[in-house]
């Protein structure tokens, strides 16, 4: 990783959680250890005129509220839409939907995401992501991030959605504007005309697949019902929007970091060439390193006690689980910041937990699984060969580019 700040554990009541530099700039490792251990629910100050919130940050408080319904996603369900009031898509968009109409909504997502519904999938991945790596490795120099881990949850999702090759490179610079930049300053102007921009296009798609439906998840979305009535168009395109950004980003980034953790730790690149580690087992350890989805947001309904103090959570209150924390407790994980990929167990959630675990989760794993399978039968030696970037954001975190020097095997 490219080499970070070390934010002061002693300052957290100047921590703004709610800035891409603070993530993207910062090594955050001390604050968290230290929220972990003497604030595990501690109150965020007012910042940017929007009120304070709760962060959340043990592996065992994260998990419990991921569960209580005395929490909900409907007032949005990451910080950007929380702070903000609520989330346009709220009841419509399964990830921003509770209760019976959520638990409908992702039962018809599963049609599509079931690992037989993926079969056909997921083989393309693998079939693929091997000539990808084989073609780049060839090459020698490449930007990982770009050359490499951009296509392959990119074409996997929209092979699940049948988008058309012409357009991906269009939706993948989208989704790119809509949850981050390279750079600390984006105008929200940018990122709300990408959003949009999303929507429709994917209007469209969706009164096509209305007219002549398929099996892909946009089709299952079009002709599906929902409390015995077809789904709205909005219903169809925000639920679209949710699955791209989803099954794109946070793929794409575990993917480099992975790659980047290999350059910092040869050994363990050597373990997995060698096949001494098992491709599932480091598939989850990466998953748990990396946690591109750093945070997930609720709001109360009613007041909620807390932790050993006597805090209590106000009806209305917004609280924020972080997975990043959460994913490097001490109380949970042996030695959190060693990367191992031979790591048994590991109970990281940087799928989320509960009612709204990722419904993409298999297909995300495919796909790492793909990354790495490839990896170890195909390269020898990765390398560094400049400056990587990060990813300026206040819910992903990774880079957008890894300039690196692959030697084939």
């Amino acid at each position: 990783m490219p080499s970070l700040s070390t934010f002061d554990p002693g300052a957290i009541d100047t921590l703004d959680l709610t800035d891409p530099r603070t993530h993207a700039e910062y090594d955050l490792t001390g604050v968290w250890q230290r929220l972990r251990h003497e604030q595990p629910f501690h109150r965020h100050r007012p910042v940017g005129g929007a009120g304070g919130f709760w962060v959340v940050s043990r592996h065992t408080d994260v998990s419990e509220l991921y569960r209580d319904r005395r929490l909900t996603s409907e007032k949005g369900n990451v910080l950007g839409s929380l702070l903000l009031g609520g989330d346009s898509a709220a009841g419509m968009m399964a990830a921003v939907t509770d209760g019976p109409r959520h638990s409908d909504l992702r039962k018809l997502l599963l049609k599509a995401f079931s690992p037989r519904a993926l079969t056909g999938v997921v083989a393309n991945i693998e079939a693929a992501t091997r000539k990808l790596v084989q073609e780049t490795t060839e090459r020698g120099e490449c930007d990982f991030a770009k050359d490499v881990a951009a296509h392959i949850p990119l074409n996997a999702i929209c092979d699940l959605m049948d988008v058309p090759e012409e357009d991906r490179p269009m939706v993948l610079e989208y989704t790119e504007a809509a949850l981050g930049s390279d750079g600390a300053v984006q105008s929200p102007a940018v990122a709300w005309q990408a959003r949009n921009d999303i929507l429709a296009y994917f209007e469209t798609l969706a009164v096509e697949r209305r007219r002549n439906p398929g099996t892909d998840a946009i089709s299952v979305l079009a002709t599906g019902t929902l409390e015995s009535r077809p789904l709205t168009l909005d219903e169809i395109v925000v639920n679209c929007y949710s699955l791209i950004l989803g099954g794109d980003e946070t793929s794409r980034l575990s993917m480099t970091g992975a790659v980047s953790a290999f350059i910092e730790h040869p050994e363990q690149f050597a373990a997995l060439r060698s096949g001494r580690v098992e491709i599932s087992t480091a598939v989850e350890e990466i998953l748990r390193w990396t946690t591109p989805a750093i945070h997930f947001g609720r709001s109360a309904l009613e007041d909620i006690p807390v932790g050993d103090r006597g805090q209590v959570i106000r009806a209305g209150d917004i609280v924020t689980l972080w997975n990043s924390s959460a994913n490097m407790d001490e109380t949970v994980f042996a030695e959190p910041m060693r990367f191992d990929l031979t790591r048994t167990p590991n109970k990281h959630i940087a799928f989320g937990y509960g009612p709204h675990f990722c419904v993409g989760a298999y297909l995300g794993r495919a796909e790492i699984a793909a990354m790495l399978t490839a990896l170890r039968d195909l390269v020898a030696s990765v390398e560094p060969n400049g400056e990587p970037r990060r990813v300026y954001s206040n819910l992903l975190v990774g880079m957008s580019s890894l300039p690196v020097v692959m030697t084939p095997r």
